[in-house]
This record gives structure tokens, C-alpha cells and sequence, in this order.
């Protein structure tokens, strides 16, 4: 292996066997990068003073690693839903047979746990990578799903091509397992260089995640390793919540990820800056969306805390109270208003009222505004009520 960095000292080049040169390159735009991951800081810092409930940061870390193992594995062409993805999530970890499928998820499952858990370093934001940590993040996601040409976290020896037409073309990685493991050990010492442990954890990340795709170095699994990584650095590094809603932003702009890719691969200076930039947009808009989440949680407490004031000062009865807080449980959820003798949560309130009760009700919790006429008929509870 030879190693050379190029007049560009941000941009090191690793000759191998039958490969060429492949290029590590951490050429980007760093003020473009470091104004954005300013904003995000400190919108994640003032977020992160909100009060959040155990029992609520366990359900949204929950769905939240729900929506990302869907994700990575749909972008790999997996074709279970996300209900059934939560279904599979749920069940007990049980050894025994599954299809392809469903054993991904489960794999995925066991994946996301170990390496999405915020435990940093008090000494060191940058987790230190190797190759074992690595191959071991892909046994994982292929265990009994490798195939015939893949053994889980082994590198292969054989030619694989990524990509196609319609995103950019296709690529072709190192094809055999000489220039892959010349390739992954000057990876992890890249990674782990004085100038990559300066970088900005997000762009690190970035970095990380494009650069083993760009090797390729398994028969399978290749892009959910490189995610996962990328999660692992970001969880290392204290950012909460947010690493686990890359996969699924990932998903929702596929072909924008895939282009992303390509530009910097096809780039004849090596820039990094439309990956980069892609990847930082995604934790933008997961900011944004986390931000929406927890303060729809607190929205729907302060409102819970509304309602019981209104009773105790005699502005609505038990019973509306008491309608109120189930309509809380799914509030966006339209109330027609049949379902108040037919629902079988709300039917129990009504079960020994007269026909004009119901009727009743509805009227005065909409002259207090604590409901609201629903598009396409019925009502809605109204989240905005305190202002």
C-alpha cells in the first residue's frame, strides 16, 4: 500500500493492486458547512431544554428507530411496510425461521440498539473507528441473510456494481479482496488522522458513511453499514434523536441521495460539498421536525392541565372533561358525532344520557373553541386553543 496526499493536502490518495488510486478526501466547503452546523447547534441545544416525560422520550425513541429501520432497509429494496416493520419491532427476538424479509428488521432491530445509544466518551467526542467495529456493524445487519457470495462481516472477493442509470450511472467499486483490505485499513487510519478528529462530528459522519460505500467492501449490506457507522458516530458524539432520523430523511430523498453520491464520485477534485451539504440539510430538517414533535407533546400536556382548570372552575362537566382527555389521545383524529354512542371509548360516557346530551356537549365545547368544525364534516380538537 502506498499512501500519498496530493498537492490539495485535504485530499489523501491510496494506490492499490488493480484498483488505481482511490482518493480520501475531506475537500469541502468548511464555512458553508460550519454556518449550518452553527444553526443546528444551537437549535438542538435550546431543544434539548425542553422537558420531555420518560414515558414520551421512550415512545419517540421508539418510533423514531421504527421509521429508520424502515427506511435503510426500504432504500435496499426491502418491501415490508413500515406498519409491519413496528409489528416485527414489537415482537419478542425469538431464533427460528423468517424470510429475507423480516430477518433484516430483525437484525436491524438489534443493530440500532447497540449503536444509536448516546454514551460518549467524557475524553474524546470522535469514536475511534476499526475494522472490527465495522465488519462487526455488518455481521449484524446481514447475519442469515448474506447469500451465497457474501459471508456477514467478511469482505468479499469478487466484482459488485452500485448505482444505475437513473441516478447518475453506475459504479464500480474495488473488485477484489487485496485492494479491500489495503483500502478499509487506510479507511480507519484516515478516519482516525489528527485532521479527521478536527472536523466537525456531523461532517466526519458524512465522510465516514460515503467513504466505506465508496470502497464497497461486502458482498451485501454495504449501505446500512455505512449508515450505521454514520449513526455510531453521531450517537458517540451526544447527538440524541436526531441520528436515527437520517435513514428515514435518506429514504423519503432517495434520488437526491444517490446524486449526492455520484457528484462527489464523478467530482475531478474530489469535493465532498454536495454529500455534505445533503447529509446537513437532513439534520436541518430533522431539527425542524424533532422541534415539531416535542412541542406537540407539550402542546397536548398543557392542554390536559387547560382542561382540568376548566373543570375545577365549573366551565365544563366531568363528563366533557373527560371527553376532552380521550380525544387527546389521537388528536387529529375528526369526531363525528355518531361516534359518541358508537365509539366504543366514547360510548361508555354517553351510555346513560338522553339523545339531547350529546348534542349538548358538542355545543358548548365548541363555544369555548376547545373543538373545532373539520374539513369534510364533524369536529377536530383544536391543539391551538391556549394561543
Amino acid at each position: 500500500m502506498t499512501t500519498k496526499t496530493t498537492d490539495d493536502p485535504r485530499v489523501t490518495k491510496v494506490l492499490t493492486f488493480k484498483s488505481g488510486k482511490v482518493a480520501f478526501s475531506r475537500n469541502h466547503d468548511w464555512s458553508k458547512a460550519f454556518g449550518t452546523l452553527g444553526i443546528i447547534d444551537g437549535a438542538y441545544a435550546a431543544l434539548s431544554s425542553l422537558p420531555i416525560l420518560p414515558s414520551f422520550a421512550g415512545k419517540l425513541e421508539t418510533d423514531l428507530i421504527r421509521r429508520a429501520i424502515f427506511g435503510t432497509a426500504a432504500i435496499e429494496g426491502n418491501p415490508l411496510s413500515e406498519e409491519r416493520v413496528g409489528e416485527i419491532l414489537e415482537e419478542p427476538t425469538l431464533d427460528g425461521l423468517r424470510d429475507r424479509a423480516e430477518q433484516e428488521i430483525v437484525n436491524l432491530k438489534e443493530a440500532y440498539r447497540l449503536h444509536s445509544s448516546t454514551l460518549p466518551d467524557k475524553h474524546d467526542q470522535h469514536l475511534l473507528i476499526s475494522e472490527d467495529f465495522i465488519r462487526a456493524i455488518n455481521e449484524r445487519v446481514t447475519r442469515g441473510v448474506g447469500g451465497d457470495l457474501h459471508t456477514p462481516g467478511m469482505y468479499r472477493d469478487h466484482a459488485v456494481y452500485v448505482g444505475n442509470a437513473e441516478h447518475g450511472g453506475t459504479y464500480t467499486p474495488p473488485k477484489i479482496r487485496a485492494d479491500i483490505e489495503t483500502l478499509m485499513a487506510a479507511f480507519v487510519d484516515w478516519m482516525n488522522s489528527d485532521d479527521m478528529r478536527t472536523e466537525l462530528v456531523p461532517v466526519r459522519a458524512a465522510l465516514a458513511h460515503y467513504h466505506l460505500a465508496l470502497i464497497h467492501p461486502f458482498g451485501d449490506g454495504n449501505g446500512r453499514t455505512a449508515r450505521l457507522l454514520e449513526v455510531a458516530i453521531l450517537a458517540h458524539a451526544a447527538y440524541e434523536y436526531i441520528p436515527t432520523m437520517l435513514s428515514n430523511y435518506y429514504y423519503r430523498n432517495v434520488d437526491a441521495y444517490y446524486l449526492a453520491f455520484r457528484q462527489c464520485e464523478t467530482s475531478k477534485s474530489y469535493g465532498m460539498t454536495p454529500f455534505i451539504t445533503f447529509v446537513l440539510e437532513g439534520l436541518q430538517q430533522s431539527m425542524l421536525e424533532l422541534h415539531d414533535i416535542i412541542s406537540g407533546h407539550i402542546r397536548l400536556l398543557a392542554l390536559g392541565g387547560h382542561y382540568r382548570k376548566l373543570r375545577e372552575d365549573k366551565d365544563i362537566t366531568q363528563r366533557q372533561h373527560d371527553l376532552l382527555l380521550i380525544l387527546l389521545q389521537s388528536p387529529q383524529r375528526p369526531l363525528e358525532p355518531s361516534a359518541l354512542r358508537t365509539d366504543p371509548h366514547l360510548a361508555p360516557l354517553y351510555r346513560k344520557t338522553s339523545d339531547s346530551t350529546p348534542r349538548r356537549d358538542l355545543k358548548r365545547l365548541l363555544e369555548l373553541q376547545l373543538l373545532l368544525p373539520a374539513e369534510g364534516g364533524g369536529y377536530r380538537l383544536n391543539e391551538f386553543t391556549l394561543g
